[in-house]
């Protein structure tokens, strides 16, 4: 066979893909589809289209490499992180129990994809070479990854890939799907999920001075990847102890044990009931999270949020907790007016609405306090904070200026004592320089 009739092979293949249409709908994928279609273009054409075929070369070229990717790399990612009815199917149901003509159409799209699989630079310059002979070769992509993904790695030793539907249906039921599978942490905005591409990188390990609270939380969402019952979380206490830290370096440790954090601001909290039923029929275990919540006394969106702490009629999911974070106990605020006074027009049952506002936060299950750090505590999250900067300074030189500079700007507090390592770490590398 030709090199253009493979191309022409190539081409048809691809338009006959079932379900796993989105691989080839990305940028990627159609400079992919483009580049073979302007080879196919170019055999036996003028040199104009020959210019079109090296320029779509170019383009392919290029999107890979600010991926870092090569093509095998890059296809195998988007079978991984595919959303269409088979692997919907496939993360919730064992494999015999998915209807037999989706498998049939998930091992006809497998065996074109790992056509297309071996489609890479190499490839295409015999193709290039062979409809115009260039002076030399086209540079040739390759990914400066260290190692492949261990599931690549698999693919690309099976001889037929229609033959590894267990192996990716077991994946999408330990992984998910979609922007789940794509993404640990994501936000709600506009009523969708968007996925957080460069999430806070911040350690379990880099936190110190709560540790029982640490504790606590983490045995909480340890019940929760277990598939037990786990509590939702009302982490209360002073600005700059943590508590934020603390949700998100949740994830850095149990992203890959298949925790997704939600983050939803306080104006999409009507919103919690419809994402709750979104999520519950996921394999992944979610923490919605809520950071700095707190209500005005004309406000109701706590209602929708009281649903999803304590359900309606419909059950609450098993795999979803809300983690949120306050520097307030009581989360509704109450003024000395709301208390019940006889007068004219006034609510009969007053004091029923004022124990409504007050017992809010006692509808989370665990309330975890931060007190304001104390001397001792500030200077151990001091320390320990130096100590992972690698800096070389006395102790007592150390502690010296870690409290002349709580003094001078907002306090003991552990996002004090990160602000002051921070400032002097660069300090001491400029001098050094």
């Amino acid at each position: 066979m030709s090199a253009s009739a493979s191309v022409d092979g190539i081409l048809q293949q691809a338009a006959s893909l079932l379900v796993y249409q989105s691989v080839l709908e990305t940028e990627v994928g159609q400079a992919f589809l483009e580049l073979l279609q302007a080879i196919h273009r170019a055999k036996r054409a003028p040199t104009l289209k020959t210019l079109s075929c090296l320029r779509a070369y170019g383009r392919w070229f290029r999107l890979l490499a600010e991926l870092n990717q090569s093509w095998q790399e890059y296809l195998v990612t988007q079978i991984l992180q595919a959303d269409n009815p088979f692997t919907r199917q496939a993360q919730r149901l064992p494999l015999e129990q998915i209807p037999a003509h989706l498998r049939e159409a998930a091992r006809h799209d497998l065996q074109i994809l790992q056509r297309l699989y071996w489609c890479d630079g190499e490839q295409f310059n015999l193709w290039i070479q062979a409809v115009s002979p260039l002076p030399q070769p086209l540079v040739v992509w390759h990914s400066l990854q260290a190692e492949s993904e261990p599931l690549q790695a698999k693919l690309s030793a099976i001889a037929d890939w229609t033959e590894a539907l267990e192996l990716l249906a077991t994946h999408y039921r330990q992984h998910g799907t979609g922007l789940f599978a794509q993404y640990h942490a994501l936000r709600w905005y506009n009523q969708q999920f968007q996925g957080i591409p460069y999430s806070d990188p911040i350690q379990l390990s880099d936190l110190t001075g709560y540790n029982l609270q640490k504790e606590t939380l983490v045995k909480n969402t340890e019940f929760l990847l277990r598939g037990f019952p786990a509590l939702h979380v009302l982490l209360y206490g002073s600005r700059g102890s943590g508590k934020s830290s603390l949700v998100k370096a949740l994830l850095n440790r149990y992203g890959n044990a298949g925790l997704r954090l939600i983050e939803v601001a306080k104006s999409e909290l009507q919103d919690l009931p419809a994402i709750a039923d979104q999520l519950r029929e996921l394999p992944q275990k979610f923490i919605i999270f809520v950071d700095d919540l707190s209500f005005e006394e004309d406000e109701d969106a706590y209602k929708a949020l009281k649903v999803v702490l304590e359900g309606n009629l419909t059950a609450r999911p098993q795999n979803v907790v809300v983690y949120a974070t306050s520097n307030r106990r009581h989360l509704i605020r109450e003024f000395f007016g709301d208390r019940p006074a006889p007068r004219d027009g006034d609510e009969i049952h007053a004091w029923d609405t004022v124990q409504e506002k007050l017992s809010f936060s006692d509808r989370f299950g665990l309330t975890l306090t931060f007190e304001p750090a104390n001397q001792v505590t500030y200077l151990q999250i001091v320390h320990h904070l130096a100590q992972q900067a690698g800096l070389s300074l006395a102790s007592e030189e150390l502690e010296q200026r870690a409290l002349q500079w709580a003094t001078r700007h907002n306090g003991r507090s552990g996002r004090t004592a990160r602000q002051f390592v921070d400032f002097l770490q660069a300090e001491l590398s400029t001098n050094r320089s």
